[in-house]
């Protein structure tokens, strides 16, 4: 008991295991207890830093062409370990595993499905930067052996399915953010007792916000309905949007959605034609859904640009989309942007980079 306050079971529990008849959700809790144990090990894992010798890349390659470091691998065996056992999973999906993680014929089998990416922002690991992990879990659907393993088919659902989500930041202290879908609900891990504590109940994000997330190094790649929106931002208060506006980018999702939960804001990593042959650059099963799943039930909003995210019906377990999340009335105003656009209705946006007169306008346009 710690002094009355709600740990992490005692919410769940009280969430989850007293809801009253249909709506339980058996072994879910259990199964969150289980995801919290692996963030418990890799923040420990993190806390030694270069001294645990796991620092460096891995001389490998996930499936998606991308340098793993050592402790990509390292973070994603946690998972397994800590998840595989309990008899509650049919199957588990990783950023770090080209397949369907099946679980062993020695253990049980159960009624959900989990995918994660168990270090994101990876490349922030050698500068001490922020990094976090990512976890979604779907009820697997009643067609079929619910005793047999799970195959790619069953992940193939939207993210409005989702029956849990979260993340977990690992910063100077360690939280968990976590949906069940009755809100946005932040715990911080109490070290020395190892419990997490509800510290963050209920989170908000404010519906208006004057700071933006994009990696501004693509704006040539991007579709002209984002770069607008960019542009009236660094205008800020001498343009139409008449204020001053923020940007921030830290090369790590869970760090800038965290920010925005906290404090409001927009994240921005929209389609771009870099890579004309992909839609987007986040991976949707661990990295899109579930993170729109906290946005959305803390009241922010979550598209590509063009539809929900939680509506994006899945067609590969490591299928890519563009990301645009965050404070309510900003994101409303880039999908009405991308609509304009698409039926021809805005003015056309250039930037003066690309204009055919020199950089420097007229007085008569200044």
């Amino acid at each position: 008991m710690l002094d009355g306050r709600t740990t992490l079971s005692k919410f769940l529990i009280d969430t989850l295991d007293r809801r009253p008849g249909p709506d339980a959700a058996s072994g879910l809790s259990a199964l969150l207890i289980d995801v919290a144990a692996s963030i418990k090990t890799i923040a420990a894992a993190l806390t030694r830093g270069a001294l645990g010798g796991q620092h460096g890349s891995a001389q490998s390659v996930n499936t998606h062409g991308e340098e793993q470091k050592k402790l990509d691998l390292v973070t994603n065996e946690i998972f397994l370990q800590h998840c595989e056992w309990d008899g509650l999973l049919a199957g588990m999906v990783s950023e770090e595993m080209d397949e369907v993680y099946a679980i062993p014929e020695t253990y049980p089998r159960g009624d959900y499905l989990l995918a994660f990416d168990p270090l994101d922002g990876s490349s922030n690991i050698d500068i001490n930067g922020v990094v976090g992990s990512i976890f979604s879990v779907l009820r697997r659907d009643g067609e079929g052996d619910a005793r047999g393993a799970a195959d790619a088919a069953a992940f193939m659902r939207p993210g409005r399915e989702q029956v849990a989500s979260g993340y977990a930041i690992y910063g100077p202290s360690t939280m968990l953010v976590l949906s069940v879908g009755n809100g946005t609900h932040g715990f911080t891990l109490e070290r020395d007792v190892g419990n997490f504590v509800l510290t963050h109940s209920d989170i908000r994000i404010p519906e208006d916000s004057c700071e933006f997330a994009i990696n501004a190094s693509n704006e040539r790649f991007w579709e002209p309905p984002v770069r607008r929106y960019v542009q009236e931002c660094k205008d800020g208060r001498t343009g139409c949007r008449a204020q001053d506006f923020n940007m921030r980018w830290i090369a790590s999702m869970v760090a800038e959605v965290h920010r925005i939960l906290m404090r409001g804001g927009v994240f921005m990593y929209p389609r771009d034609f870099r890579t004309p042959a992909m839609e987007g650059r986040l991976r949707l099963l661990y990295e899109a859904s579930p993170m729109s799943f906290l946005v959305e039930q803390a009241g922010g909003l979550s598209i590509t640009g063009r539809e929900r995210l939680l509506d994006v019906q899945p067609g590969a377990l490591h299928q890519r989309v563009p990301v645009i999340l965050g404070s309510r009335h900003e994101v409303e105003r880039i999908q009405r942007y991308h609509g304009e656009y698409d039926r021809g209705e805005d003015k056309p946006f250039t930037s003066p980079l690309f204009n055919e007169r020199s950089l420097f306008l007229p007085e008569t346009e200044a």
